[in-house]
């Protein structure tokens, strides 16, 4: 059987974080090329702002009552992002488990305040997530994927977050990588305007077909959505048993287009009370879903809303 990401004993929802490349970038200035913000952890500075992010999100937490999963600034730490911000396999290894360690070292004062904390590696695809780019096999997803995932799993982490994925071979590699290396994986795909995911499939066609193609021994723990707002990503919740595989749900702030929010260079928060109230609903439509976080453009002030809605959708289901 695959690797299973254990529910809470006593069903509370995981909260995670929001954009943290947004939120470094746009409201507190720091820059970093490819989007590759692992290198910050070379940076005192950023990193000294990055560890109070961390803690206004973690206070979030622990006020609403809920379990806390983070992950850090790992999304592009895989080697071809790393080649193009200078960083070889060895120093990639080095940056990833000092990128598990700030987790570790920032959640710690928290153990007493908050019910559960899990850390959570966070890869994103070979290729830009919001183009098509040269076609990657399953094979060749799996080969890229297994060092990010392997090191996270000599380290101990509770969850490989696969984040904004945007066609199937790639979801497939990953998962077999995953499960190679005895660590669950949620697959949480990006969606277009189109309410489907780049390479065309709709997100239920994408879940079903990446469990097939897996099979029941490597098959992804579950699945999510990221970096899409509700309007983009709603319409994809099509009725069938596909939907109790989803997990997570971690929207964007605003409902613009993602090239278009990348070319702002500013922060756009949206509403997060509306925002909020539509991850309420949502979570009281799709009870399984337990992971609750952000994208691009939230932060504390989003989880603020996010966290109460969802806390009082599992009350009513008790």
């Amino acid at each position: 059987m695959p690797p299973v990401f254990a529910p809470h004993p006593d069903g509370l929802p995981w909260f995670t974080e929001g954009g943290t490349e947004t939120e470094l970038m746009f409201r507190h200035g720091f820059e970093f090329d490819h989007f590759c913000a692992f290198t910050l952890l070379d940076n005192p500075k950023a990193m000294q702002v990055t560890r109070d992010m961390y803690r206004r999100l973690l206070d979030q937490i622990a006020a609403a009552g809920g379990c806390a999963l983070l992950g850090g600034l790992d999304y592009r730490a895989s080697a071809d992002w790393g080649t193009l911000a200078g960083y070889e396999r060895a120093a990639l290894d080095d940056i990833q488990l000092r990128n598990i360690a700030f987790l570790r070292e920032v959640s710690a004062p928290y153990m007493g305040q908050i019910p559960e904390i899990r850390i959570a590696g966070i890869l994103g695809p070979r290729g830009d997530a919001y183009a098509l780019n040269r076609t990657i096999t399953d094979t060749e997803a799996e080969d890229y994927h297994s060092q990010q995932i392997d090191t996270c799993a000599r380290d101990g982490v509770d969850l490989i977050w696969a984040a904004t994925i945007n066609n199937l071979p790639e979801a497939v590699g990953i998962a077999r990588a995953a499960t190679r290396a005895d660590i669950p994986v949620n697959i949480s795909f990006t969606l277009t305007e189109e309410h489907r995911l780049r390479a065309g499939p709709s997100l239920a066609e994408a879940v079903t077909a990446t469990d097939a193609a897996c099979g029941p021994d490597a098959r992804p723990d579950s699945y999510g959505i990221n970096c899409s707002h509700p309007l983009e990503f709603e319409p994809a919740l099509e009725t069938g048993s596909w939907q109790a595989r989803l997990r997570s749900f971690r929207p964007n702030a605003a409902a613009m287009d993602k090239i278009a929010l990348c070319k702002l260079n500013h922060l756009e928060e949206g509403d997060p009370k509306e925002l909020g109230q539509q991850m309420g609903v949502l979570a009281r439509r799709l009870p399984q879903a337990d992971i609750w976080g952000g994208c691009c453009g939230t932060w504390d002030k989003h989880l603020a809303r996010i966290a109460p809605a969802v806390m009082a959708a599992r009350r009513q289901q008790a």
